[in-house]
């Protein structure tokens, strides 16, 4: 529970008490829904503890083989980071990092902020506590195990006609580092760290909200206190609003809108297969999958590859058109369409990790070559650019106009 008696909604900005809440119960904003704390569930010596055993897991989830392949008498190994190095080394080097970014680089960085976020506690490092709490809240939303599994998974039921498939040990630590970084991210809780650092280091600064509807709300500490330049906690700068934020997400919006048509036009995917040159758009994968009986790998790509960005897309220009024509009905369906956008954004990627996948089961040089098309460049920028304009926008704007009499 929060040690101050009030506090402002992440969500909507609502004034609301805080209330005592037991364990394996949560608090929620009783205007949008947003969940605003939670009853503890584990200490944070837990939180170290799965996130050492992640760290951990990197290892044999990185360097053994996930699966290999009998293609035409040679093992193809696969191991995690295989594909996104073939995909650099073939001139494609942003996408390769993208994908190893998602898959690598994020949660091996939230899981270490864990680690550091300790050490730093324990040793009273306030900037390097900072930084490590940051990273966690900025780049928890970019973790996209779940989805490589699943791309795995599709990228097999591709090439089960051209190869043999075995499973390696790399595989069986792909599942338990998925499994404990979600276990970390269900309970870590980067208000709850700050909380703690206050109690131990900070007592004297703590400030009673003497009017609750002038104070503000610190949206990287999560901390609400009165109005001021810096918040008393995090000592970063606070704003009524995000600075620039419908500006930040029109920008990102009408980039991933441009980039979008080159990505479902041009050639997503090249196959080379007993000599012919067979190309690939986001749509023929599609109906490729279905003339093969493949109706489900084909609704999964559908939805992932062009239902959700075209819906991101959409949303997200709905809501800022709504902000900025300032409606003033339907708060509560508009609030539901932003935190639907935020969760199904690291879906897009499924389709850049089969080719990721695709490019290290398949083997360059044999009868079978397989290598990614400019599509896949603009579709990569797409997923990048509406992720970064769900995160842009501030949800707070759609309520700074309701009023509790009309239709929210």
């Amino acid at each position: 529970m929060e040690d101050a008696k009030f506090r402002r909604c992440h969500g909507c900005d609502l004034v609301v008490e805080v209330a005592k809440v037991k364990k394996k119960q949560n608090a929620h904003c009783p205007r949008c829904n947003t969940q605003l704390y939670r009853g503890n569930r584990i200490s944070l010596n837990s939180d170290l503890a799965i996130a050492i055993a992640a760290l951990l897991l990197f290892i044999p989830s990185h360097f053994f083989p996930m699966v290999t392949i009998k293609l035409f008498g040679v093992m193809i190994p696969a191991t995690l980071p295989s594909g996104t190095i073939t995909l650099m080394a073939e001139g494609f080097p942003m996408l390769g990092l993208l994908i190893l970014f998602c898959s690598s680089i994020v949660p091996f960085l939230v899981c270490g902020s864990v680690v550091t976020a300790h050490l730093a506690l324990r040793k009273k490092w306030f900037k390097t506590y900072r930084l490590s709490l940051s990273i966690i809240q900025h780049l928890k939303d970019w973790m996209m195990l779940d989805v490589f599994l699943i791309s795995l998974a599709i990228a097999c039921f591709k090439i089960q006609d051209h190869a043999d498939i075995f499973i390696g040990s790399g595989l069986y630590g792909l599942v338990l580092l998925q499994f404990t970084t979600s276990l970390l991210l269900t309970h870590v809780s980067v208000r709850r760290y700050w909380r703690v650092w206050q109690r131990k280091h900070q007592q004297d600064t703590e400030a009673p909200i003497v009017d609750p509807k002038h104070s503000i709300h610190c949206e990287h500490c999560h901390f609400t206190q009165q109005k001021g330049s810096h918040c008393i906690r995090c000592k970063r700068p606070i704003h009524f609003r995000k600075p620039k934020s419908i500006q930040k997400t029109w920008a990102y919006l009408i980039a991933a809108a441009i980039f979008i048509i080159p990505a479902n036009i041009l050639s997503i995917s090249i196959l080379l297969t007993n000599g012919k040159r067979l190309e690939d758009t986001i749509f023929s994968g599609v109906a490729g999958l279905i003339r093969t009986d493949m109706y489900g790998i084909a609704a999964i790509i559908f939805i992932a590859s062009i239902i959700v960005p075209v819906a991101k897309i959409l949303g997200l220009g709905y809501l800022l058109l709504c902000v900025q024509f300032k409606r003033s009905a339907f708060h509560r369906q508009r609030m539901f369409i932003y935190t639907a956008v935020k969760w199904i954004g690291k879906w897009s990627v499924m389709d850049l990790f089969v080719i990721s996948i695709m490019m290290t089961l398949i083997d360059r040089g044999q009868i079978l070559d397989f290598t990614p098309g400019l599509g896949a460049v603009a579709f990569g920028l797409v997923v990048v650019f509406t992720m970064l304009a769900a995160e842009s926008f501030d949800s707070r704007l759609i309520w700074d106009n309701y009023e509790p009499t009309k239709k929210s």
